[in-house]
């Protein structure tokens, strides 16, 4: 994953550092004794040489997590304030010049910034990723089959389990138990159980496979990008092995999983049916899904709930070519980051966390319980709890 960045991450590390000592240590620090310089450089190697392994790492992240969850927290503490307050009095430099005056003010407004950005870094890496919100969604049908009126759904998505495996590990248990308190009918995974190997599922096995034996509710799932071997740097013959011990597993949990198929859910003498379809794979992302597949028997009058990983499915295929009244996505985690409405995620996706609705047909975007990179501000971690009922005529 740094490999991919470690040239710019090291000019982020060397140049504020530069710029520093520079400017900064040298012409307010005096005087400026020897060890003062060692642990100011210390530092700045230290970042330089764990940047450089990490990205010595042949796969996407390392087998164990906690080297990635240490560097992170150590970046926000060393790198993000030091590159914020370079920014800062590098544009109070040029200010000051365009307007002749000595007091660089943008080195004050730089240490308020940096000051922020370690307080909100702390939190989104310590807190965030800790809370969880139980969305509660009620939705209407003129055709949904009287039989299944009040009949409750539990979303989750984008567990991302290899990331709770090391420093996290309570959150998981924690949320299963959540999941199991809402009584739902039917709970529903759409996609990202993994970081990259399916054995990252083995440590929390017996956390998930409460869902299935406890909850009393038929667990249904698909896969998401993260669940194929994409980001998994090895043989073709391996990642394919790596493909189908997650599928045995994850079946193993007692969870159906649908892969470009569906099921019929019967009440009483009426009847739903939910589809499983593949990752969409819109833009850089693994390309499996067949929508024909997916419904092929369906009847056009049947209600039908679709389970896709990507909500780009939604505008693209679902919403067009089939007749779905529910569609249930995740992958883009809320945005990790949400302040008023503002979500990074909003700049890619037409549709990106939340409800949506269209002539009577909806789309729920979760935004999942866990992430690959375990940070959140304002984009809370969510289960969904969709009651449905029948619109009166």
């Amino acid at each position: 994953m740094i490999a991919r960045i470690v040239v710019w991450v090291i000019l982020l590390i060397v140049l504020p550092d530069v710029y520093l000592y520079v400017y900064v240590v040298r012409h307010h620090i005096r005087p400026l004794r020897w060890w003062i310089t060692l642990l100011w450089w210390t530092t700045s190697v230290g970042m330089i040489g764990y940047t450089v392994g990490l990205s010595c790492v042949k796969s996407f992240i390392p087998d164990n997590f906690a080297w990635i969850e240490v560097y992170l927290f150590l970046a926000v503490i060393l790198i993000n304030p030091k590159a914020i307050f370079t920014v800062c009095s590098l544009v109070g430099s040029v200010w000051c010049r365009f307007r002749h005056t000595s007091i660089n003010r943008g080195n004050r407004v730089g240490v308020i910034l940096a000051g922020l950005s370690v307080l909100v870094s702390v939190y989104g890496l310590t807190v965030g990723p800790r809370k969880l919100h139980v969305t509660h969604v009620n939705l209407y049908f003129k055709d949904l089959p009287s039989e299944f009126e009040g009949y409750k759904i539990v979303q989750f998505s984008d567990a991302h389990v290899g990331t709770f495996n090391y420093l996290m590990d309570g959150i998981l248990v924690h949320d299963v138990g959540r999941i199991i308190a809402q009584k739902a009918d039917l709970i529903c995974f759409t996609g990202d159980l993994v970081d990259v190997r399916a054995s990252e599922i083995y440590p929390c096995r017996s956390t998930l496979a409460r869902l299935a034996r406890e909850s009393g509710a038929p667990v249904y799932s698909i896969l998401g990008n993260h669940d194929y071997s994409a980001y998994l740097n090895a043989s073709p013959v391996e990642k394919k092995e790596n493909e189908k011990e997650l599928q045995n597993l994850e079946r193993q949990l007692g969870w159906k999983l649908l892969m470009n198929e569906h099921a019929v859910i019967h009440r009483g003498n009426d009847s739903i049916v939910i589809g499983g379809e593949e990752n969409e794979g819109s833009r850089r992302f693994p390309k499996k899904s067949d929508l024909s597949k997916t419904l092929r028997g369906v009847g056009p009058r049947a209600f039908l709930i679709m389970l896709q990983h990507d909500p780009t499915a939604w505008d693209d295929s679902i919403r067009p070519y089939s007749h779905a009244r529910l569609t249930l996505c995740g992958h883009t985690h809320g945005g990790q980051i949400d302040i008023f409405g503002m979500r990074p995620t909003r700049l890619a996706y037409k549709e990106d966390n939340g409800l949506y609705q269209e002539k009577g047909r909806y789309l729920y975007v979760s935004s999942g319980i866990g992430a690959l990179i375990p940070f959140r501000f304002g984009a809370t971690p969510d289960i969904v709890v969709i009651t449905l009922h029948r619109k009166s005529e």
